[in-house]
């Protein structure tokens, strides 16, 4: 009983450790703007911070690819693809404050069902509740819901659910790949941000002026950003390897009330009852995954 809750807890550190980091980048390309050329740099300069690691887990791993780890491997790339092409799709069509929470509320609790009909995984009960708390909290925290109900709002919002679709998508495929297949979360990782810095390569191009003013102006920043953003992930999978989805996934939102707790107390941005309320909820329904 002992070493399982040790495991637990383990994988709950993990989780909010990279829950932390993926607020802390957040919050620093938020300040830095750019779009998709600022996106293109970090990724690049992520592949070649971490290509050394890279090295030598080929070297001593000696990993070898066989058709399900490549299937594995390139399927999470082109998850992670749709995931970004349907963003940027949806704010084409609708407003951040839209888009935004409805993909990254709906994410998680597809995640979960997935986790249940596809991996067979049991959460408890107290669990269930949690992950549900936790996707009201973050459409609550992070947008006004009412607006859902606006009718010019259709295209928007069936952008948004497919892109918590594919949210759900990657994070069930990516624990099959790094626990089953075994294939290491450095590298999943790593082969990600290869893809985006060739994809995003024409975006960059058109907007280099900007990529020049990002580096030359916000190089420790951008250097942060393209550490945490990787490792956050990187400590995401590794937690996947021995934890339940269900869990976890929605665990990991938890980044997006440490990012609004930021944007409070450094940016100035808005103090509500309905931000209060979110913060609130969520924290309910962290306690109920943790403890349940």
């Amino acid at each position: 009983m002992c070493g399982k809750n040790l495991i637990i807890g383990l994988a709950l550190g993990l989780v909010l450790t990279s829950a932390i980091m993926h607020a802390t980048w957040n919050f620093l390309a938020k300040r830095i703007g750019g779009g998709m050329s600022s996106i293109w740099l970090f990724s690049t300069l992520a592949s070649v911070i971490y290509l050394p690691l890279v090295i030598v887990i080929m070297v001593v791993q000696q990993p070898i690819f066989a058709p399900d780890a490549l299937l594995a491997f390139v399927g999470s790339v082109l998850l992670h693809i749709a995931y970004y092409f349907l963003l940027q799709r949806g704010y084409s069509t609708g407003g951040l404050s839209l888009v935004y929470p409805l993909a990254r509320g709906s994410g998680p609790a597809l995640s979960v069902i997935g986790a249940i009909v596809l991996l067979g995984e049991t959460p408890s009960g107290a669990q269930l509740v949690g992950a549900l708390l936790v996707s009201i909290g973050v459409l609550i925290l992070t947008g006004n819901p009412l607006t859902l109900f606006r009718r010019d709002n259709r295209a928007a919002i069936a952008y948004a659910l497919l892109c918590g679709l594919s949210i759900a998508a990657y994070t069930l495929w990516d624990k099959i790949a790094v626990s089953s297949i075994m294939l290491s979360p450095i590298l999943l990782t790593w082969g990600g941000n290869v893809a985006q810095m060739i994809l995003l390569a024409p975006a960059a191009v058109k907007s280099w002026s900007t990529v020049k003013a990002s580096w030359r102006e916000h190089r420790g920043a951008v250097l942060s950003i393209s550490i945490l953003d990787s490792l956050s992930y990187i400590l995401f999978l590794i937690a996947l390897t021995f934890s339940a989805v269900s869990v976890l996934a929605p665990l990991r939102q938890t980044s997006i009330l440490m990012g609004a707790l930021l944007g409070i107390s450094f940016l100035g941005e808005e103090v509500s009852r309905r931000r209060f309320g979110g913060i609130g909820i969520m924290l309910a329904g962290v306690m109920a995954l943790a403890l349940g």
